[in-house]
């Protein structure tokens, strides 16, 4: 797998994965259309790596100047990140949330069949599997959502599944991610939200930056040891190397395949306000609120799979993920900006 097309790859999760893409020699091209994301990423690429991938502004919905994507470029697999992403706004847009996670993977993967392009490694999530009836989460575990964001990846995740079962020529991989965080270790790329962060970390580091008064957290009655939301969280450079994997999978011809990446741990929200604030010797004033439509008590991953057939598995401690998170804010306080 040498020429990849990277959707949504100046994207949080998409930048760090384009860097260790170029890092193994690999030829990226970028589909963007910048509604989540910052050109500047690219740049900020270019710069970590001394090489510069290339780029076409584009939205998956627009078909026809995706369709000139592919006849301009030649392609051997693709890493499908883009998407909307907010669970709380899921439930405000759903109908947005359908028509561009849906809609757009269905653009690209009739443009895939036509230029025969059949190997797709596919961004999912750990919604897809709603409210597990028990932790660590197996991939054999049974989905369902409780969002529609969750919805859309599940959903695609069943297109796909269909797609191959029609042709078994597709090799497909559907990485559920657990909880991204962190940033790249120089502090040049990393997760930068348009307006208040929907994410946990974010909100941390920009109220310690003093962006933001105080973190709210949403629900302190959860059935988890301090009340607070469990989940398992993720460096995203650990997540861009099992992209990495997951793509020299495909060459196996493995068919359709769904893999959990993430830690195998769950910390609850405290538990992350306290480690960054020991780590990077800050305060975080916090203060309770609601639930959130959407959310669950506990979710962590069993990630055994992932490692016994792709050779992947995270490394880097919630320490690290807290010091590059907070690096990346006091490099960048408003982001690319």
């Amino acid at each position: 797998m040498k020429n990849i097309l990277v959707t949504g790859g100046a994207g949080y999760i998409g930048s760090h994965t384009v860097v260790e893409m170029l890092n193994m020699n690999m030829n990226v091209v970028i589909v963007d259309n910048l509604r989540n994301s910052k050109e500047e990423a690219l740049r900020r690429i270019e710069k970590i790596t001394g090489i510069k991938p290339t780029f076409y502004k584009v939205d998956l919905l627009d078909r026809s100047a995706l369709a000139s994507v592919f006849r301009a470029e030649k392609f051997d697999a693709v890493v499908h990140f883009a998407g909307l992403k907010a669970v709380g706004e899921s439930t405000q847009i759903p109908l947005s949330y359908y028509q561009n996670n849906v809609t757009g993977t269905l653009n690209l993967c009739e443009l895939m069949i036509k230029h025969s392009v059949r190997n797709l490694v596919f961004s999912s999530s750990a919604t897809v599997y709603g409210d597990p009836h028990k932790t660590p989460i197996k991939e054999s575990f049974p989905r369902s959502a409780t969002n529609p964001y969750g919805r859309t990846k599940l959903m695609i995740e069943e297109i796909l599944q269909d797609l191959y079962d029609s042709d078994n020529a597709w090799n497909i991989s559907l990485l559920r991610y657990f909880n991204p965080i962190g940033a790249h270790p120089s502090g040049m790329i990393g997760e930068d939200p348009n307006d208040i962060p929907n994410n946990l970390v974010p909100f941390i580091s920009q109220v310690a930056i003093g962006k933001l008064n105080k973190l709210a957290v949403f629900g302190a009655d959860y059935p988890t040891h301090d009340g607070t939301g469990v989940r398992d969280y993720i460096h995203v450079v650990d997540l861009a190397k099992g992209h990495i994997k997951a793509l020299q999978k495909l060459s196996e011809n493995p068919g359709i395949q769904a893999f959990n990446l993430g830690t195998g741990r769950g910390y609850s929200v405290l538990d992350i306000v306290s480690t960054f604030e020991r780590v990077n010797k800050v305060k975080i004033p916090y203060e309770t609120a609601g639930r959130r439509p959407g959310d669950i008590a506990v979710c962590y991953a069993d990630a055994s799979k992932a490692e016994k057939e792709l050779g992947w598995r995270a490394e880097l401690p919630l320490e690290d993920m807290c010091a590059d998170t907070w690096r990346w804010q006091l490099q960048n306080p408003n982001g690319y900006e």
